[in-house]
């Protein structure tokens, strides 16, 4: 027999409150993906600042929406070691048990991880203008900005829960998200695509992170935005269809 929408929301209610609550249970957590950014900020303004040329801007300013994306990727690896300890320590097999909509389960544990994650953004816009952070910023594009953030956090927390749903230990689950911490520093996010050597900068130009970074440092400091926006939306929504669906695939197999 089928669930109805209205069970279905109700256990992805459930499973969301319980993901959040081990998140809460575990603070630190929460401070390692704001703390990290900030002291990336604080390390690459005031020791490559001065010898970094990204022309008429402030490398502060810059640099602030790299950043963010490092701290959306520093969270999102809680949502992978969370998955992989449901899936590993025999948590999942009791859910197979009840009467439990299969994706609640990893929506519940989505849900969580995008939480993280726009805390983190906030802690890090927030403090970010003790370092010289100085956005440019109308009521238009702060709500440009939100959204965005909001679809990147969902992006890189579903690709974080496939990684947990495939990987057989919490460590693993780790380092399968590797390429979400280095693919910020081979892009735009720390240096203008056309300083880069000639192979490094064909990746970077064609790499997810770019647009997406473009996009947020063009709605932070009143640029141009290109199409740069839409380029960027294309991958968040792509990434989290494969992500998803993948996702569901694996954990029904396992």
């Amino acid at each position: 027999m089928k669930k109805s929408n209205k069970n279905i929301s109700l256990d992805t209610w459930v499973m969301f409150k319980r993901c959040l609550t081990i998140s809460l249970r575990n603070p630190e957590t929460l401070l390692t993906a704001t703390l990290i950014p900030f002291c990336l900020i604080l390390l690459f303004g005031t020791v490559f600042g001065s010898i970094s040329d990204v022309g008429d801007y402030n490398y502060i300013d810059f640099i602030v929406p790299g950043i963010i994306l490092q701290s959306i990727a520093q969270a999102s690896q809680y949502s992978a070691m969370n998955v992989t300890a449901d899936m590993t320590k025999g948590i999942i097999d009791r859910f197979r048990c009840m009467s439990i909509s299969k994706s609640a389960v990893l929506i519940g544990h989505t849900g969580a991880g995008v939480i993280r994650g726009i805390i983190s953004n906030v802690v890090i816009v927030a403090t970010a203008p003790i370092l010289g952070f100085r956005p440019q910023v109308g009521l238009v594009d702060w709500f440009g900005v939100i959204v965005l953030l909001l679809l990147i956090n969902i992006t890189f927390t579903l690709i974080a829960v496939l990684c947990g749903t495939v990987s057989k230990s919490v460590e693993g689950a780790t380092g399968l998200l590797f390429p979400l911490f280095i693919l910020p520093f081979m892009s735009s996010g720390f240096a203008p695509v056309d300083t880069m050597p000639g192979g490094i900068s064909w990746f970077a130009s064609i790499q997810p992170m770019t647009p997406m970074i473009d996009s947020l440092r063009a709605l932070t400091l009143d640029l141009p935005l290109g199409n740069s926006l839409w380029i960027a939306l294309v991958w968040c929504l792509l990434l989290s269809i494969v992500s998803f669906a993948v996702s569901m695939w694996t954990y029904n197999r396992r």
